[in-house]
């Protein structure tokens, strides 16, 4: 089965050293202890099989790459060629990708691919929402949080891109994010970013939260790199966007909808930041069907 090369730009995909340690697991999961013992009873061992993974919905496709390899990961001998590649927009009864080979190994590899896929899918089509809501009225970019599934951060957040959508930090050693709990307990906007500018190396970057202008204030007269306003009204953040000045990149949180994005983006925010988007986000429905 030849692959069908994409005629435009699509996302890179994961490095398989990430990847497969899920996968993998995930395949351990459901096959459990004795295998596939459904098929094994009810398919013939020599039984061959062709299918596609089809969309049942319209919506922006992520994780093909993943599906790919579990399929490839239960039985090398499993053909699979890629219709729509990570980033592409899809239409319902549109082909994703493609399998052909012994019947047993795609139907034990179905349903671990099919969740992955449309989880991920699922992620980069309500990114892509977010995405399209603003991009008419400003140059704001939609990232997305550490709000993520236990184990499979690493492919939401490459969901997130293949939306359009940017990353905000992996984890809690990529930047020093200060909070409002943080600013309580180090007694302060100033205690707490001086503590943590004294405590970081020089390319390490630090975002502290403010609730208010007084607290925006505050942060302005200490410094920062990045300052998120949450919860803030547009006519709020317009002030504090104002008033920062580029001096400071600017993220806007805070229950962000695709009805209420385009406001906050008219603010002037740089960033706008949504943790539903891979917490919250319904799956895109994708199916095998038998050819």
């Amino acid at each position: 089965m030849k692959p069908i090369v994409a005629t435009h730009d699509v996302l890179a995909p994961l490095p398989r050293l990430l990847v497969e340690p899920i996968v993998r697991s995930a395949l351990l999961e459901d096959l459990g202890r004795a295998g596939d013992i459904t098929t094994d009873a009810v398919i013939p061992t020599g039984a061959r099989l062709r299918g596609a993974i089809m969309a049942r919905e319209p919506g922006v496709v992520a994780g093909v790459d993943v599906a790919l390899l579990a399929f490839n990961l239960i039985d090398p001998a499993v053909a699979v060629a890629v219709d729509r590649p990570d980033g592409s927009r899809v239409e319902r009864g549109e082909a994703v990708l493609r399998v052909e080979g012994p019947a047993r190994s795609i139907l034990s590899a179905e349903r671990v691919a099919l969740n992955l896929v449309c989880r991920m899918s699922g992620i980069a089509t309500a990114t892509a929402a977010l995405v399209d809501a603003v991009r008419p009225h400003g140059h704001a970019r939609i990232v997305c949080t550490r709000k993520t599934t236990p184990g499979l951060r690493s492919l939401e957040k490459h969901a997130v891109r293949a939306g359009g959508g940017a990353n905000h930090r992996f984890g809690l050693d990529d930047a020093v994010l200060i909070k409002d709990n943080h600013i309580a307990i180090a007694g302060g906007v100033r205690p707490a970013l001086e503590r943590a500018r004294a405590a970081v190396g020089h390319l390490v970057k630090i975002e502290i939260e403010v609730d208010t202008l007084d607290q925006l204030d505050e942060v302005l007269a200490v410094g920062a790199d990045v300052i998120l306003l949450d919860n803030m009204g547009p006519d709020t953040l317009s002030e504090a966007v104002r008033r920062v000045d580029k001096r400071a990149i600017t993220e806007a949180s805070g229950r962000i909808t695709a009805a209420t994005a385009p406001a906050i983006a008219a603010t002037g925010v740089d960033l706008i930041s949504a943790g539903w988007i891979t917490h919250s986000a319904p799956i895109l429905d994708l199916g095998l069907d038998l050819a």
